[in-house]
């Protein structure tokens, strides 16, 4: 034990860039900071670790606190940990991003802390290293997309492949080849065709499609649940 006193100690803090997608536009969810420094600036949803917790099982808590859900697609992204990243104290900070259905979503705990959605292209100045979260998380959720079936918890249950491909064009923020997409897709094996359409999208219709059954089992195994 007197090998230990002999070091530092720092705070530990998680920091949640939580994603939610909504009339073709991804978007992140902020918050005016509630406490000193910089009170009243925009910040990511956040808190400090606690005694007995995991840095997922910190974030969980953020997340259920701040927007009332559970069982949400939560990853790790990375460990800030500059020594000036936040002034008078030092804090490290570990950042994770969610994925959640803005409809599905309590506005009621996400208001009460005056918590607000932003277009991505839209995000104003946040607090210390808080942009540069949001830029290595988008960066990793699009690095996931790339090689299986990631985003499909923004979506409805249902959803056409049309739906698919604007979610995936809101998260790399560029148009995809209608076929190309649909080929790419078809290809990871993971949807289902139902056998009804979505009449809105042209004359013909377009089939819905799901995650299958097995799949979604998998999926979830990539959920960090609190």
């Amino acid at each position: 034990m007197e090998y230990y006193k002999q070091h530092s100690k720092f705070l530990v803090a998680v920091d949640c860039v939580v994603f939610g997608y909504e009339n073709g536009e991804l978007k992140v969810l902020l918050y005016p900071r509630a406490f000193e420094p910089v009170k009243g600036e925009w910040s990511l949803m956040g808190g400090f670790i606690r005694e007995g917790e995991s840095s997922d099982e910190a974030a969980c808590r953020v997340l259920k606190q701040t927007t009332g859900l559970d069982n949400i697609f939560l990853e790790q992204v990375s460990t800030f940990s500059a020594a000036d990243r936040e002034p008078f104290v030092r804090v490290i900070s570990v950042a994770h991003y969610a994925l959640i259905r803005i409809d599905r979503y309590k506005k009621n705990n996400a208001e009460k802390f005056g918590a607000k959605w932003w277009g991505i292209n839209e995000i104003p100045p946040l607090i210390f290293d808080h942009n540069s979260m949001i830029t290595q998380s988008l960066k990793k959720l699009q690095l996931k997309a790339g090689s299986s079936l990631v985003g499909s918890e923004l979506l409805p249950s249902k959803f056409t492949l049309l739906q698919l491909r604007k979610l995936y064009e809101a998260i790399y923020q560029r148009a995809f080849d209608p076929g190309n997409f649909r080929k790419k897709m078809l290809s990871l094996g993971v949807l289902e065709k139902l056998d009804y359409k979505n009449s809105t999208e042209s004359k013909k219709g377009a089939y819905y499609y799901r995650v299958k059954a097995n799949k979604a089992v998998t999926e979830l195994e990539r959920i960090v649940k609190y």
